[in-house]
């Protein structure tokens, strides 16, 4: 019963920081960065707890997912601006290298047509180079529009 409420606990304060980290931005007017900052913090934080949270929705809609999971950090890498979190699922030993998920996107024709790629990648820092992790695969995404 302990786990399941320390389990409660966390995600209501990565909600609560989530959404306090988006009224700040606005009232501050200090941009994306404090969204990016309290929203990659909380995915930090409480990936555990969201994770467990996902497991146990997908099970309850006869989803259950049969390899390991994680929660980690989406780093866009294209157009677009969001930040958010990704499960990913996989063999227990690829899963361990698996940093963030990279989301590229491309818009054709206005808003009319848009493709977005996900894979799990080896760092938190695209800009030092991004090696995609092999095997392992995006299972749910949550994310927030910046």
């Amino acid at each position: 019963m302990k786990k399941l409420h320390t389990k409660w606990v966390g995600m209501g304060m990565a909600a609560t920081l989530a959404l306090g980290a988006l009224g700040a931005a606005r009232a501050v007017d200090i941009g994306d960065a404090i969204k990016v900052f309290g929203i990659g913090w909380a995915v930090r934080q409480f990936g555990g707890q969201i994770n467990g949270f996902l497991n146990t929705t997908l099970a309850q809609r006869n989803a259950r997912i049969a390899e390991s999971t994680k929660v980690v950090p989406i780093i866009s890498l294209g157009n677009g601006g969001h930040i958010g979190a990704a499960q990913v699922m996989g063999p227990q030993a690829q899963l361990r290298r698996v940093q963030a998920v990279g989301q590229g996107e491309l818009t054709v024709g206005g808003q009319e047509f848009r493709l977005k790629g996900l894979f799990p990648i080896d760092t938190l820092n695209p800009t030092k180079g991004v090696s995609r992790v092999q095997g392992v695969g995006v299972s749910a995404i949550i994310d927030f529009k910046i």
